[in-house]
């Protein structure tokens, strides 16, 4: 079937849902550069102003798996856990929780990501400690994984690089808002990664992304998701 971005783009643009083939030629052809950024700029502009249904999210986050390798932590001897937040003001959950949850006996492949709009990212706090690299091969991070049971580290080259690529356009292009954005990329990083359990801290207010629910006073909500 022939695709061609510009039908992709009047697809979302004019509310309408975008088919399997069309997500899946999108993504496969934006991360090998055949489409452009200026193009998948107009289509996540078009998909934080007229969103995307469940089915197409779970598609959307299928193909950007897909773009990579997956990681496999079968040959720990701990269980593996892994938390991700949804970004706020003042996050820093990420630095107590890791070396707690390592020291009850699980394994915390801590996936971290840099800032997005006005917030501030787990890697780019951790940078300013002089010799700190977030850069680990899948080897290392194993390796400091069996030492010491938790490593926090950026997602691999190999690991979901459509999402490595929408990230850093989405937060040059107003577009970091977008739900459906944001939970493909969560979900497509840390599927691939392959742990065996997930905490979502999804953060609400005014200094987070999301606002809070009518029916709540709370800053901060979590999710548990088992694990692929």
């Amino acid at each position: 079937m022939s695709m061609d971005v510009i039908s992709v783009i009047r697809t979302k643009r004019d509310r309408g849902a975008l088919s399997s083939e069309q997500i899946d030629w999108v993504i496969d052809a934006y991360t090998r550069g055949e489409v452009a950024d200026e193009q998948m700029s107009a289509l996540a502009m078009a998909i934080l102003l007229n969103g995307m249904s469940r089915d197409e999210i779970a598609r959307w986050t299928g193909a950007m798996i897909a773009s990579g390798e997956r990681m496999d932590f079968a040959s720990l001897s701990r269980p593996t856990a892994d938390k991700h937040s949804t970004g706020g003001v003042g996050d820093k959950i990420t630095l107590p929780l890791a070396p707690l949850v390592a020291a009850c006996g699980a394994a915390v492949p801590q996936l971290s990501g840099r800032g997005l709009g006005h917030t501030g990212g787990t890697l780019d706090k951790l940078e300013s400690i002089p010799g700190w690299r977030a850069a680990l091969s899948n080897e290392e991070m194993l390796g400091v994984l069996r030492d010491t049971g938790a490593v926090i580290c950026a997602a691999g080259d190999g690991l979901a690089p459509a999402d490595r690529k929408l990230y850093a356009l989405r937060d040059v292009t107003g577009t970091v808002e977008s739900i459906p954005l944001i939970a493909s990329s969560i979900m497509s990083k840390k599927i691939a990664e392959g742990t065996g359990s997930l905490v979502l801290d999804v953060k609400v207010g005014s200094g987070a992304f999301m606002k809070p629910p009518p029916w709540s006073g709370w800053a901060t909500t979590t999710a548990c998701a088992p694990g692929r």
